[in-house]
């Protein structure tokens, strides 16, 4: 297990066989594996569509991101934006392309429902895509009990996009 915080707060866990981990986002592999995440929502979705968060979204305050390990190598990455009403938002879910399939984003996923149990959120909610590019990701939410409900925060219901929802006391049990 790894180190904890005074508030309680896992810093990283081992979820055999990888490492999760906080990430300040200044190593290569991350910043590398974000803009692969960013130029393969823009070629799987149309323009105007893309609501993944660059660099720089993901350093704004309400957020956290951890990275999935092996190693010394970055297998994936999810973050968590904390809206402060009792709700998060799941973001940046990726996995490297060499490591799909391998229970990385599982992993990911299920660090993150953990982390915003232990914030006290009572939902998690996401916004994606539709079409072949995106069915594994919504496949893997829907397995842990996300189901599609109505667009949240500031996002707008288009033919594309696609919103789950997931009730923290409920997933964690």
């Amino acid at each position: 297990m790894g180190a904890h915080t005074g508030g309680g707060l896992v810093l990283s866990i081992t979820a055999a066989p990888f490492e999760i981990r906080p990430d300040d986002l200044s190593g290569a592999q991350i910043r590398a594996l974000l803009e692969y995440h960013l130029r393969q929502m823009h070629a799987h979705s149309p323009p105007g569509s893309v609501f993944a968060l660059d660099l720089t979204g993901l350093q704004a305050p309400g957020m956290r991101v951890w990275s999935a390990w092996r190693g010394d190598v970055l297998v994936a990455v999810g973050a968590l934006k904390d809206w402060g009403d009792g709700t998060g938002e799941l973001k940046s879910m990726r996995t490297h392309p060499d490591h799909l399939r391998q229970g990385a984003a599982a992993a990911v996923l299920e660090h993150i429902i953990g982390q915003a149990h232990t914030l006290g959120l009572h939902r998690l909610s996401l916004e994606t895509g539709s079409g072949e590019a995106f069915e594994p990701a919504l496949a893997l939410y829907r397995r842990r009990g996300f189901a599609n409900g109505p667009a949240f925060g500031d996002y707008v219901a288009s033919d594309f996009n696609q919103f789950l929802h997931l009730r923290i006391e409920a997933a964690s049990r």
